[in-house]
């Protein structure tokens, strides 16, 4: 019972990360990503405003769904499994003295034990879901497998803001087979079509007010104002 409560302790971690990585796909922005598919998941702090950018998107919806469903079915089983690695008879400690000591513990003690186990085994397994490299290396891999996979349709173009006269704030995905993929900006020529580009966003870090001789790598989100049937044009 203790092995599958630390199990399903894992793919909870793992299933909320590739929720974060489908949600990102679909248009959304990293931290917000994460912290929605951690409210769908845990079914808490997903508030109305928020809750209108997954409504509204078919794709989000679909992933919301799913997030919603394994959440619960997951806490069903943690539950589950909890109660059962504490009865005295499943414990690991209470299997030890059965078979290598020559007395018997007391069932109390042999559930405190079993307790710290529990507690110290997740605080463990927390460390390593949040340490820096190890996510960076994970949140890659699943990203590669879903969008190798297709399971989710990437989204690489998103209008923020609609202005008047056609001017808006879109957010550019850079892909294999962007134009701009190893141009710097002056190379790119984005102000001769009228765009400019605010900032760009390359993995944790956002780059304002880029300089001209700032190269675009893959990967990187443009965040760039103009009039957005040019930006359509040129980036999408």
């Amino acid at each position: 019972m203790l092995i599958l409560f630390i199990l399903a302790i894992i793919v909870s971690f793992i299933v909320v990360r590739i929720g974060a990585i489908a949600f990102q796909l679909t248009g959304l922005e990293w931290s917000l990503a994460k912290f929605q598919a951690l409210s769908c998941f845990s079914g808490t702090g997903f508030t109305t405003k928020e809750a209108e950018l997954i409504t509204a998107n078919k794709q989000r919806r679909r992933i919301a769904s799913v997030l919603i469903i394994l959440g619960n079915a997951g806490l069903v089983i943690m539950i589950a499994t909890l109660a059962g690695s504490l009865v005295p008879q499943e414990t690991i400690l209470s299997k030890l003295s059965e078979s290598f000591l020559p007395f018997r513990i007391p069932s109390y003690l042999v559930i405190w034990v079993n307790l710290v186990i529990i507690v110290v085994v997740v605080y463990a397994i927390y460390k390593v879901f949040t340490h820096e490299k190890f996510v960076r290396r994970l949140t890659n891999f699943l990203r590669r497998k879903i969008i190798k996979r297709e399971i989710f349709q990437k989204v690489s173009f998103e209008e923020l803001l609609l202005a008047t006269g056609g001017y808006g704030v879109s957010k550019i995905k850079v892909s294999t087979g962007s134009p701009m993929l190893d141009k710097t900006l002056s190379q790119s020529k984005l102000r001769e079509s009228d765009i400019t580009v605010l900032a760009i966003t390359r993995d944790a870090e956002t780059i304002p007010n880029p300089k001209a001789d700032t190269k675009i790598l893959l990967g990187d989100e443009l965040i760039c104002f103009g009039k957005l049937e040019n930006i359509r044009n040129k980036l999408a």
